[in-house]
């Protein structure tokens, strides 16, 4: 099957030209989450077939022995046709993987395709495993889990440690992504530590680093008039953390949200405070997209500048998406990934 025909076979047809990737259309007979909605564990690190767009996301910095710097990324996306599960060929779950290796000066991506119900893909919460073919992310428990991913010119073998606790955006994991008040279930892992071996054409390289783990779900995330999306997810130096996003409507800069995370792992969540401002721009095909930002947060005295690792880190997927680190300088001093979308 082609995947963007598979992509949009996910959206309702009302759906395929609401918002980015038809993530602004209504959600029909899916559920929708609802304020006040206490998340359990471990059970919520698994799927949730009632609603329509689930994805498991794990990006993180990296170095070898050297100090070189690179960034990996490994996606798992699930597409639902219909608000239930079934086994076999008639379950309606429709499944996505992205990976993705950077480095100053290459961008290697690949992408898997997979149905629901035959066994080529899923997630199973005890023992925790996500996975498409013959990628995983697996471990007996979520707080100890083993990554692994390959595409025709990378393969990369790791190991994640948890160093701190589950962060909850938003109100305790409900995060409002618009005015008018769509929302999804969202909360992150932040404090994974990676280690472990990539394999690229020229050989392999032993890397150490910290990793970031998202899980999100919803069945309209965005709003119709929400064109993209800037996200930031940034380690500073002293152990503090900053998740941070601007929901574009055209050009106006539209919606925004930070979730200031203290080294402990309390959060702060702050609704309309962020700034993100492009500084500079590189052009990629078709897209003219801001591969240097100036970031704020005047509320905990943030005022840094983000510049990509390698500005031509676009995933010619599908979707089609920028992702790719960044180092972070000014008021903090860190690393992070980046993540662009509707610029194409």
């Amino acid at each position: 099957m082609n995947v963007r025909l598979f992509i949009l076979l996910a959206l309702p047809a009302t759906a395929q030209a609401q918002g980015f990737a038809g993530l602004g259309g209504t959600a029909g007979e899916f559920a929708l989450p609802e304020p006040d909605t206490v998340l359990s564990f471990p059970a919520d690190h698994g799927a949730h077939p009632a609603y329509r767009i689930e994805w498991w996301y794990l990006t993180a910095n990296l170095t070898d022995p050297d100090g070189t710097p690179y960034g990996l990324q490994w996606t798992l996306f699930r597409s639902a046709l219909a608000p239930r599960e079934g086994d076999g060929w008639e379950s309606p779950q429709l499944w996505l993987g992205h990976a993705a290796v950077t480095t100053a000066d290459t961008h290697l991506f690949t992408e898997r395709l997979a149905r629901g119900g035959i066994g080529q893909a899923g997630v199973t919460v005890t023992p925790f495993e996500a996975w498409i073919d013959d990628w995983r992310m697996a471990g007996e428990r979520f707080e100890a889990l083993n990554l692994a991913a390959s595409g025709p010119d990378f393969a990369y073998d790791m190991r994640l440690e948890a160093r701190g606790p589950l962060v909850l955006h938003g109100d305790e994991g409900y995060s409002v992504k618009s005015a008018e008040g769509q929302a999804s279930y969202y909360y992150s892992q932040p404090f994974f530590d990676i280690a472990g071996t990539l394999t690229l054409p020229e050989g392999a390289v032993e890397l150490t680093g910290s990793a970031w783990f998202d899980h999100e779900w919803s069945s309209q995330p965005l709003s119709e008039r929400q064109t993209g999306w800037d996200w930031f997810s940034l380690s500073f130096e002293g152990g503090a953390k900053l998740m941070g996003f601007r929901l574009r409507e055209g050009e106006d800069e539209g919606y925004t949200y930070a979730s200031w995370i203290a080294p402990d792992g309390r959060l702060t969540p702050y609704v309309g405070s962020f700034a993100a401002e492009p500084l500079e721009t590189t052009r990629l095909g078709a897209a003219e997209l801001p591969v240097r930002w100036a970031v704020r947060l005047p509320e905990e005295g943030v005022e840094i500048e983000v510049e990509a690792l390698n500005a031509a880190a676009w995933n010619a997927l599908t979707p089609p998406y920028w992702e790719g680190p960044v180092v972070v300088t000014g008021s903090h001093q860190g690393q992070g990934y980046l993540e662009m979308t509707g610029y194409e």
